[in-house]
């Protein structure tokens, strides 16, 4: 379960009998945290998951949808197959990440362990660069 110490983004108030999304949320990132690299955070101003320090997931504010960081090239593939939609900040899309606006526990695990592989591959970049 989530600390309750922990900021957390509002329920999924949505009545259409889909699991919530924010208990979908809560239970796949939970189970994230075996690893000690990986723990609370934010960005934005907002609760989110991290690794070592990077961006992995967070929920979006409205509850319903996994924002994820991805490479481009499987964030372009992901939009592509009507899976996700593009995240946008200041009306711009991010290359790197997207938004997948329905709750699906394949999905979304087969998405958060490629969101955990990314930030696990860009650790010491900047200090190799």
């Amino acid at each position: 379960m989530t600390p309750d110490n922990h900021p957390s983004p509002p329920a999924d108030t949505g009545g259409d009998g889909r699991e919530s999304a924010r208990a979908l949320y809560d239970e796949l990132t939970d189970d994230l945290l075996y690893d000690p690299a990986i723990g609370y955070g934010t960005i934005m101003g907002h609760p989110c998951i991290r690794l070592a320090g990077r961006f992995v997931t967070c929920l979006e504010r409205n509850g319903t949808g996994l924002i994820l960081k991805l490479p481009a090239d499987r964030v372009t593939a992901v939009i592509a197959d009507g899976t996700g939609v593009p995240f946008t900040a200041n009306r711009a899309p991010m290359r790197e990440w997207v938004t997948i606006p329905t709750a699906d526990r394949a999905v979304w695990q087969t998405l958060l362990e490629e969101a955990v592989a990314f930030a696990r591959s860009t650790l010491g970049k900047a200090e190799r660069s």
